[in-house]
């Protein structure tokens, strides 16, 4: 083994777990270089194993829904209370079982490309749906009802019928078997699965807004009230997306 390269040492630890014999022989190995790739490998390993422990943390709920016969578990969060324009979105997402995505967490805490890839792996793998409710709807409604009914919408769109919801921060009613959860998009893996739903989702949608409105910055702000967008604001005015009951919008009525 010591015979290897540095080079084809750091290929072999990447690509495979090293045996007894191998680790054995490499941590013989005096060369500096070999025992910084040791380093990094054992680096590498601890960070997994945290992660894989914070995963098992994030499904005691799931767990407990499964003990009461609840099988079919969905976790529901949403996207874009906050912002002056654009829609409200909501996930709702049922992971199957013996799943793992190693990392997955509350989507705000996520890097984009990071988010991008958890959206694609979970629209492959598991049942999953988006519901979207209008910037017009969120002014009839106010931003609380238009939540739940975006909530409601995700729920409805599923291929089965969940068993129980595990919803962040509110309950839906209707007699759903439900349990809410504040900040469960960091307590729950299928919360933590429906906020990546729900946040690429909306983030896709406003930067197809931020074609139509150009000036207006929502592919980079989202419909937050930046300083580009309240700019725009006042120099371009508002725009069919905006949230009208919504200050200062509403204020430039």
């Amino acid at each position: 083994m010591s015979k290897r390269t540095i080079n084809e040492i750091k290929a072999m630890l990447q690509a495979q777990k090293p045996t007894e014999a191998q680790w054995e022989e490499l941590s013989g190995d005096t060369r500096k270089g070999v025992q910084h790739l040791l380093k990094q490998y054992t680096d590498r390993q601890k960070k997994k194993e945290a992660l894989r422990k914070q995963y098992e943390d994030m499904l005691v709920f799931e767990k407990e829904a499964w003990a009461g016969e609840r099988q079919y578990v969905c976790g529901i969060d949403e996207a874009g209370r906050g912002p002056l324009a654009g829609p409200v979105v909501a996930g709702a997402v049922v992971l199957p079982d013996d799943y793992y995505l190693e990392g997955l967490y509350d989507s705000k805490q996520l890097s984009e490309s990071r988010r991008e890839s958890f959206y694609e792996q979970i629209t492959r793998d598991a049942d999953w749906a988006a519901g979207i409710v209008s910037s017009g709807e969120i002014d009839q409604l106010n931003i609380y009802q238009a939540a739940r009914l975006a909530m409601k919408r995700a729920v409805s769109q599923l291929k089965h019928e969940p068993d129980h919801l595990l919803v962040d921060a509110m309950t839906l009613g209707d007699g759903w078997s439900e349990t809410k959860l504040i900040k469960g998009d960091q307590r729950s893996v299928s919360i933590a699965a429906a906020s990546v739903i729900a946040k690429v989702t909306r983030d896709r949608m406003m930067a197809e807004l931020d074609e139509v409105y150009p000036g207006y910055q929502f592919k980079s702000n989202q419909g937050y009230g930046t300083k580009d967008h309240l700019w725009a604001l006042e120099t371009y005015g508002i725009t069919p997306v905006h949230r009208k009951t919504f200050a200062p919008v509403k204020n430039m009525l």
